[in-house]
């Protein structure tokens, strides 16, 4: 196929994704999250590194939620705001396991990707693999075009997880409605706190690249530190030294 021919393909469903701000037909009912909960509690360990080989002879399972994922895209008038999140937080990390699984084994996510180069797809996030509501998407899309445009919460960036090492720890349970808050609050908490993660002292700390990357999403309302502070277990002087680790990409298994 020539590169013409590609990019004629592609660009329509790129920017019919990007443009579609209900990606496809909507749900009226949020739907149950109890496969992917029971699932995770069965393959993630309490630390968050997860048993990709027990995903794989659990596929079939897998595979029903992501349909029932797929075919129930939010609806933004009907659903609460809370619903909202959950959903999009549980449809990023299931479908990222899925990525894995469906490419196991491999050393890092960021191997994988489309085996043919194609104009717009830049890695692996950008790689449109999954619908949701009928619409071609993205990992990308759901973390820059949903999570951080639509919701004011930057506790997201360790609820979502991008299969790796240095990344916030996969949840072993289903984020959920009705516990979103506690749910964002623990993860929040843990991973701040986690010291293979984040080295936290009073007068330095040593944060992981993830508060460089989105620093805007967590400087609305104070500094860097005044943010860590809500979380920290150690207090942060407003004067303490900041740098960033280095990221760990290989796979969290």
């Amino acid at each position: 196929m020539s590169f013409f021919k590609i990019v004629a393909l592609v660009l329509p469903l790129f920017v019919f994704s990007c443009q579609s701000s209900s990606l496809g037909m909507a749900g009226t009912t949020p739907p149950s999250h109890q496969i992917w909960d029971q699932l995770v509690k069965t393959h993630v360990k309490p630390n968050g590194m997860v048993d990709y080989k027990g995903f794989i002879k659990d596929k079939a399972k897998l595979e029903q939620y992501l349909k029932l994922i797929s075919d129930n895209a939010p609806d933004r008038k009907t659903w609460s705001k809370n619903q909202q999140l959950a959903y999009w937080i549980n449809a990023y990390n299931a479908f990222t396991v899925k990525l894995i699984v469906d490419n196991y084994p491999t050393k890092s996510i960021r191997d994988l990707g489309p085996k043919l180069k194609i104009p717009l797809i830049k890695d692996v996030w950008h790689y449109q693999f999954f619908k949701i509501g009928g619409v071609l998407s993205s990992l990308d899309e759901i973390e820059h075009a949903i999570l951080r445009k639509e919701f004011d919460e930057p506790r997201i960036h360790f609820a979502i997880n991008c299969a790796s090492v240095s990344c916030p720890p996969l949840l072993n349970e289903a984020f959920v409605a009705e516990k979103l808050e506690s749910q964002l609050q623990k993860v929040a908490v843990t991973f701040i706190n986690d010291p293979t993660r984040n080295k936290i002292a009073p007068d330095q700390v040593q944060i992981s690249s993830i508060f460089s990357w989105f620093q805007g999403d967590f400087t609305k309302k104070g500094s860097l530190v005044d943010f860590l502070n809500q979380y920290s277990k150690i207090k942060i002087k407003s004067n303490a030294k900041v740098s960033h680790l280095d990221y760990n990409w290989n796979l969290n298994e």
